[in-house]
């Protein structure tokens, strides 16, 4: 969007009627079309994409741009603020491991992290991943993984350059600066390093796009050459990689939403077999963590809804030796372990607030770090070393930029380590961040996190951002975001709604949004938006709703049930098409969905479900907000036809209200353009389309 252009006309998407029958039900779908036959190849090289279906994204491209032209001068203001609060040269707070301190920092201008170390204790750093020089030959560049091997001599790190999450494994000499021979490609982009040194394991995805296998590559040798460790048959599972806690195994964790299953490779024997924990039951997950011949397995099992931690001996961990060390609390929520050699860390959420409770291994004394802003976001950082008495956590609210602090836990003792700088200026007091509670349908209390600038009049005319996600049991934090100062600065309140299908209230919350559930995510996020609207923060019609991915399904969701609250709606990547994705096994994420949605091919029941509030599926012939869709061409998550037959069906058959626009990135996928700044480009898209629907755009330049 480089100039202001007159607006085109919207294009018109040739309606070519696709029938099908399942349970007794049949459903046309008259841009079924879109869908290119040949998704698996578009993934891997978008040039073989269908010209029909170019011409046409190109085409709604084209009328989004005429159409938000007039907001170009904008959209620049909006960029040089936001990037304006960005440190160029910012850097990550060294992480020691033995005889160094690992970092990640930019140059100023790049777009791109950079990967280094330096001494332990202090002095010159060196580079051995240059983002920026590696990027430089590709129009897309994200980096996956990157882990320096136990002898400190080797770098293994990993990289996309479609947009398509397919990650290619190489690995670097620390010495000499250069590659080796070695590449691996496929994967999802995840390494751990055999105690030697001499080879690792990854997971390689198949030709749907999904991490089915485990594989071992030894230095030197070709990929055709790797050995297969471990394949899942179960194509609704996931298989990813980490190292465990005291660094001496390799963890396979395997799972889908709903049940989890993990096995062990010891990496100082790592041709032996891996060894499973506890064998798979469904509906129990568990994840784990390894201290002397004992594991520390965090788990819902025994109906222990919001989590407990067991104990289990090493030699024979199988569920009926697992032991309660902390015994499950309804309504307090437990996030995450960590455990150092005489520490075990736990983070977790009661009433959407987040707490770090520490415990000493031999005295069994217990002590929390606490916080007292009214909303905020906390997460711990982990660390190379298990032999250490040193926590490093994170600490920002909405009002608050990110502090790191490094913290003694024998001592009790915090000690700042980075405090994010804000170039441009920020001054918290100029900020007001607060929590109110909406009552939804059926008498749920839903928090919402609120920020606005002080001193702004709150009498129901202020424009009002209105984020949500409610989806996988992700929580939304109340967290600082340089980011969205644009808009609070221009007059808009932003606000969170921490609705059902998040964990924010805890794992019942999430319980509470899904499969049959799901509608309550629905109802919580205009449940939010009534409340703002009866508080005066904002009014009727001043409302821009904003989610991405399962979050844009909320907002197409939204926008058919109480699209009256909102001015617009931007819904980036989102998964609209719910029935039509759940119905394919081929693609990526549909089998690993059925325990989140419902198996429509199976049940009639999840069918009917699904059908019932699939965005897609529920267009009407009534007045719509305006509505931004945004999605990526090789996304491999939430496809491109997706939105782009959302948005057709929109158009050809909403009456009144509007426009409809879909904006399509033609070189990138779930995550939209991958640079630091280029990401920019499109979040002032977002805020100006924000500013035009609430009607200040032209006000806020």
């Amino acid at each position: 969007m480089t100039q202001a252009k007159t607006p085109s006309q919207p294009p018109v998407a040739p309606r070519r009627p696709h029938s099908f029958t399942r349970h007794g039900i049949t459903v046309t779908d008259d841009y079924a079309w879109l869908k290119d036959a040949k998704w698996q190849e578009v993934l891997r090289d978008p040039k073989v994409l269908d010209p029909d279906i170019r011409k046409y994204l190109d085409e709604e491209n084209v009328y989004t741009d005429s159409l938000l032209g007039h907001t170009a001068g904008l959209q620049k203001t909006l960029v040089r603020e936001m990037r304006g609060r960005i440190k160029e040269d910012d850097s990550s707070v060294p992480s020691p491991d033995g005889p160094f301190a690992y970092f990640r920092r930019f140059r100023e201008g790049g777009q791109h992290e950079l990967f280094g170390r330096m001494p332990r204790d202090g002095g010159d750093g060196e580079i051995v991943l240059d983002g920026d020089a590696l990027a430089k030959d590709h129009k897309y560049f994200r980096f996956g993984g990157s882990r320096h091997s136990y002898d400190h001599k080797l770098q293994a790190w990993s990289a996309d350059t479609k947009g398509s999450e397919y990650f290619s494994i190489r690995v670097r000499d620390w010495a000499t600066a250069k590659d080796l021979d070695d590449v691996v490609e496929e994967t999802d982009g995840g390494v751990v390093w055999a105690a030697d040194c001499k080879s690792f394991f990854y997971v390689k995805l198949d030709d749907n796009h999904r991490p089915m296998q485990v594989w071992r590559h030894r230095l030197g040798t070709k990929q055709a050459d790797d050995t297969l460790i471990y394949e899942e048959q179960d194509a609704g599972w996931f298989t990813h990689l980490h190292e465990s806690t005291s660094g001496r195994f390799c963890v396979i964790a395997g799972g889908d939403h709903e049940t989890s299953e993990q096995r062990l490779i010891d990496l100082a024997n790592p041709g032996a077999p891996p060894r499973l924990v506890a064998a798979r039951e469904e509906g129990v997950q568990y994840s784990l963590a390894d201290r002397g011949d004992q594991l520390f397995i965090l788990t819902n099992a025994d109906d222990a809804i919001d989590f407990k931690i067991v104990t289990a001996p090493l030699s024979s961990p199988e569920r009926k030796n697992w032991r309660d060390l902390i015994p499950y609390r309804p309504g307090i929520y437990l996030i995450d372990l960590d455990l150092y050699a005489g520490h075990l860390v736990r983070l977790e959420r009661a009433n959407a607030l987040p707490a770090i409770v520490i415990r000493d291994l031999v005295s069994n004394e217990e002590h929390a770090i606490a916080f007292d802003e009214a909303a905020y976001s906390l997460d711990t950082m982990g660390s190379y070393e298990f032999e250490t008495t040193n926590l490093r956590f994170a600490y920002s609210s909405m009002t608050t930029p990110s502090e790191v602090y490094d913290y003694d836990m024998v001592k009790r003792t915090r000690t700042l380590r980075k405090r994010q700088e804000i170039p441009s200026g920020h001054n918290a007091a100029d900020y007001v961040t607060t929590r109110i509670t909406a009552k939804a349908h059926d008498g749920a209390e839903v928090p919402v996190s609120i920020l606005y600038r002080r001193g702004l009049k709150l009498d129901g005319t202020a424009p009002l951002l209105l984020y949500g996600y409610g989806s996988y049991g992700m929580a939304m934090p109340a967290s600082f975001n340089a980011n969205r100062l644009s808009l609070v600065d221009r007059g808009f309140v932003y606000a969170i709604a921490h609705i059902r299908g998040g964990a924010d209230k805890g794992w019942g919350w999430y319980l509470d949004g899904k499969r049959e559930k799901k509608t309550n995510s629905f109802d919580d996020f205009a449940a939010s938006a009534q409340a703002l609207i009866d508080a005066k923060y904002t009014g009727a019609k001043r409302i821009v709703g904003h989610g991405g991915s399962a979050g844009g399904m909320l907002m197409g969701a939204v926008a058919n049930r109480a699209g009256e609250l909102f001015a617009g709606i931007v819904a980036e990547v989102p998964f609209v098409d719910v029935l039509n994705t759940m119905l394919d096994d081929t693609l990526p994420l549909t089998p690993p969905e059925w325990p989140e949605w419902g198996n429509p091919i199976e049940s009639e029941q999840d069918f009917r479900t699904i059908l019932s509030y699939s965005p897609y599926d529920n267009v009407a012939a009534k007045a719509y907000p305006a509505i931004l869709a945004m999605g990526g061409l090789t996304d491999p998550r939430v496809t491109y036809w997706e939105p782009a037959k959302w948005i057709a069906r929109l158009r050809a058959t909403m009456s009144g209200g509007g426009p409809v626009l879909l904006r399509t990135n033609m070189g990138a996928g779930h995550g939209g353009a991958s640079g630091r700044f280029d990401r920019l480009d499109e979040i002032a898209i977002v805020y100006a389309f924000a500013l035009w629907a609430a009607g200040v755009a032209e006000a806020g330049v």
